[in-house]
Order: C-alpha cells, then structure tokens, then sequence
C-alpha cells in the first residue's frame, strides 16, 4: 500500500507545495507573535540550521497530509 501511495501521479507535486505553505505559514506566524520586528530574522543565530530545519519539518509535514489524503483516495475507490 506505501509504495502505491507514494507512486501516484501528483503526490510528490503535492508533498511538495503542501511543505512550502507549512514553512511559510510557520515563519509569519512566528513572526507575528514576536510582534512583526525585523530582528525576528537578525536574531537567528544559526540560518543554515534554521533553513534546514524548516525543510525537514515541512517535507515530514507534507508528506504525512499528503499520504493520508492519497491514502484515503486509493480506499475510497477501492470500495467503489
């Protein structure tokens, strides 16, 4: 069932933009409970860690929506 899943037309596209939209909305929101201050983004004391860290967050983020809603698709018609 997991390498079905994964080999779907359009999940990786999904895992994808569903990654991207989790880092950008983490990044506002983060920023929007520090108030909107530009040094939200100077204070980062190590970016490539912090860019990194969003990435693996995002990409397992994705992935986990992105399985259960294909997973969920693969089973509903199946049923049918």
């Amino acid at each position: 069932m997991f390498s079905k899943v994964i080999s779907l037309q359009g999940f990786w596209k999904s895992v994808f933009s569903l990654g991207i939209a989790f880092i950008v909305l983490f990044v506002v929101v983060k920023w929007a409970i520090e108030g909107f201050k530009m040094e939200y983004f100077t204070a980062i004391q190590n970016p490539v860690n912090t860019f990194l860290g969003l990435l693996l967050c995002g990409f397992i983020y994705g992935f986990l929506v992105t399985f259960g809603k294909f997973r969920a698709k693969l089973k509903k018609d199946e049923v049918q």
